[in-house]
């Protein structure tokens, strides 16, 4: 079961794709999102949900303050699990503090080409047979998109090594939970 952790949809069970997809666990997302707060990197923050699966991180931050989210799922079905999630968490919102939430159901790639930022706070968890060379290429495009302070959090299997980084981004820290490395990538 997969659910929202904290904020005013805190509890909230999310739906989740039948197939295709692989959820950061509930642990997981707890740990990232603490460490974020300690940033002040949520409220009032531009979210961009890469790979978005069920839309749990974006949904997450939409939960905690951010004030908009977009979540970018190529796959029909998932994109569709995305939209209700994101109906339900909005329901939930208190009138005076709605986030915007937008699904967009295309590649990553599509979407970043004519995408404009700038964004606050990334989250990049595409499935695991994702190669380094694309990851690479994801990274290239998101690079301009992203505000002075943004903060990437890109999340791999442990069996993966650093991911490559394009100029001007660099790996602030590597944090291991389990299986789950998650990688947190800022402007140089």
């Amino acid at each position: 079961m997969t659910r929202i952790v904290s904020g005013f949809a805190g509890s909230l069970t999310l739906q989740v794709p039948k197939s295709g997809t692989r959820p950061t666990s509930d642990r997981v997302r707890e740990a990232a999102f603490s460490a974020l707060e300690a940033r002040d990197a949520i409220r009032g923050a531009r979210v961009l949900d890469l790979y978005a699966g069920s839309g749990a991180l974006g949904l997450e931050a939409a939960s905690r303050g951010a004030a908009a989210v977009t979540l970018v799922e190529k796959s029909a079905p998932a994109a569709q699990v995305c939209r209700r999630n994101a109906a339900a968490v909005t329901r939930a919102a208190p009138a005076s503090a709605r986030p915007v939430v937008d699904v967009r159901a295309t590649s990553v790639q599509s979407y970043l080409a004519g995408a404009a930022g700038p964004f606050d706070l990334v989250f990049i968890d595409p499935p695991y047979d994702v190669d380094d060379a694309e990851l690479l290429a994801v990274l290239t495009a998101l690079e301009p998109l992203l505000a002075p302070d943004a903060v990437v959090c890109v999340e791999r299997s442990t069996r993966t090594g650093e991911p490559s980084l394009p100029a001007g981004l660099v790996v602030e820290r590597r944090k291991d939970y389990g299986e789950t490395a998650l990688w947190w990538v800022g402007r140089a």
